[in-house]
């Protein structure tokens, strides 16, 4: 069968053929007969690296996009489709070939390539490249996970996200390659949507931003293309994607700040509001290396998911974006009724029950909570009132109360929450109602800090030193930027908080801040 015959496929049939162990996943068919146009670029077509994600026993997702020229309309490519070819070998020096095939980049999806390989053996590393015309990608790392209940013992990942192009330099991407995971959790903000801006402000005084983002706030599916072609023009970011599998989340700046469901912060209509919301759903796509499972319908795509490491870790990755209601007392960080509304979603009914009933099921050591912001419900006035972040989880008290009861009343062990969002590192545990704990804590959590939003920090701001002097569940905190290391054994979950001592000059210092643990079978956190 011919190229152009193989992709001429109806959707039924493209469903059918994303379900095979091997994949070459075209996510728009190809019109029968369409035209391939040539392999050949003026301008090197691999500009933005490559990237693999969601790792399964026998293969994982590879993914390229081809952009010559990354910022101008169409990045420099013919509006035709143009065929990939690519290899995967069992070392990096390629010298034997386990799986090749080619793909076919359409300019429906911006001519990204999203090839689900299969066939390869459980628990190891290959490595894989990008051929078109005369050029050739870069190398890339992938891992396959261990065979479905299979002894693991030890399981090293990294856990990053929330990474404004304009507050400061990647160096910790570039860190966390060289630290060599198994996987990347990527817990959202992976790109930020505002417009670029010649000054910010710290403390009423202008500052210049260390880079700054091309054109205004983005809309439009070529906005939302260029914004992603910047971020991943980043050699730094290139090399974190090129080290480990990925497995990638979304959180609000994907689409724009705390929006929640059909709601933005602006209040727009949301017919408007949602025709962002699909451009910017199919951008998330294009450059992230999603499976064919993930295709965007409309204005959504799916996020949820989970993946296992034998009988160490069962992962459950969340959405806490499309299925909300809206943020209580009116998205500013105080107390009021809409705190308790007894009919708030924060991630849906289908998904709460997805996500309990894989718990309840789960047979692994440790069952990891990978989401976007964070659980515990911190008090955020250190003096006699109420303050809650209405973003987190702390303004949606029904659901965050029936979610960590149904994980107590099920009898689900050695829970482990990894979050995002808050630009500050945090460990804490997880109790009904952290102002009153009764019992044991129900799980533990680990809020990782920025990449570079909010620039280079300190140790811990002067507010939260006093935040966490009246929140006894809330173990540390930290104000700088960088990533965390989680290793998982069967005995220990261990946190490693990895921070730079600046990101606003390129050669900022690596350093790990505290090491926090959970023991297996022992609720609660303690230092390692």
């Amino acid at each position: 069968m011919s190229v152009l015959d193989r992709y001429a496929l109806s959707r039924r049939r493209l469903m059918t053929v994303f379900g095979a162990s091997a994949v070459t996943a075209l996510s728009i068919p190809l019109e029968s007969r369409a035209a391939l146009a040539p392999a050949y670029f003026k301008t090197y077509p691999f500009q933005l690296g490559v990237a693999s994600g969601d790792p399964s026993p026998d293969g994982f997702v590879i993914w390229t996009r081809l952009a010559p020229e990354p910022f101008e309309i169409g990045y420099g490519m013919p509006m035709a489709p143009v065929e990939v070819a690519w290899e995967v070998g069992d070392s990096e020096s390629m010298k034997t070939i386990v799986a090749k095939g080619t793909a076919i980049a359409p300019p429906e999806l911006g001519h990204a390539i999203h090839v689900e390989v299969g066939g390869l053996q459980p628990g190891r590393d290959y490595w894989y490249r990008f051929i078109a015309g005369r050029d050739r990608s870069i190398l890339g790392r992938a891992r396959t996970t261990p065979a479905l209940g299979a002894v693991v013992e030890k399981v090293r990942f990294a856990v990053a996200g929330c990474q404004n192009y304009e507050n400061g330099y990647y160096t910790a991407h570039r860190r966390m390659a060289e630290d060599n995971p198994d996987f990347v959790f990527c817990y959202g903000d992976y790109i930020y949507e505002g417009r670029g801006a010649r000054t910010t402000t710290s403390g009423g005084r202008p500052i210049e931003n260390v880079r700054q983002h091309f054109g205004d706030e983005i809309y439009s599916l070529d906005d939302y293309r260029r914004r992603y072609a910047q971020y991943k023009l980043d050699v730094d970011l290139q090399a974190a994607h090129a080290a480990a599998p990925w497995f990638a989340i979304w959180d609000d700046h994907e689409i724009d700040n705390n929006w929640a469901a059909e709601i933005d912060q602006d209040n727009t209509d949301p017919k408007l509001f949602n025709l962002r919301r699909q451009a910017a759903a199919q951008a998330y796509y294009e450059n992230m290396p999603l499976r064919a499972s993930s295709f965007p319908a409309g204005t959504g795509l799916q996020i949820y998911r989970r993946a296992s490491y034998g009988q160490l870790v069962n992962l459950n990755l969340l959405d806490t974006r499309q299925f909300r209601s809206d943020q209580p007392c009116g998205d500013k960080w105080s107390w009021c009724e809409g705190v308790n509304d007894p009919k708030a979603q924060f991630m849906g009914l289908p998904q709460e029950k997805w996500l309990i009933d894989g718990l309840s099921a789960s047979k692994a050591t440790w069952n990891v909570i990978a989401q976007q912001v964070m659980m515990m419900d911190l008090d955020r006035d250190p003096g006699p009132g109420v303050m809650v972040n209405p973003d987190s989880w702390a303004g949606y008290n029904t659901p965050r109360r029936r979610v960590l009861s149904q994980i107590r009343d099920h009898k689900v062990g050695n829970v482990v929450v990894l979050t995002g969002d808050e630009h500050q590192n945090f460990a804490g545990d997880l109790y009904i109602d952290g102002a009153k704990p009764v019992g044991p804590p129900i799980a533990s959590e680990f809020v990782v800090t920025s990449i570079s939003s909010g620039g280079d920090g300190t140790d811990q701001r002067e507010t939260f030193a006093k935040i966490q002097a009246v929140n006894p569940m809330l173990k540390f905190n930290n104000d700088q930027r960088g990533y965390a290391i989680c290793e998982a054994t069967p005995k220990t979950f261990v946190t490693e908080f990895k921070v730079l001592d600046a990101v606003t000059r390129k050669d900022g210092k690596l350093s790990t801040r505290a090491k926090w643990a959970v023991e297996a079978g022992k609720p609660g956190l303690v230092q390692a």
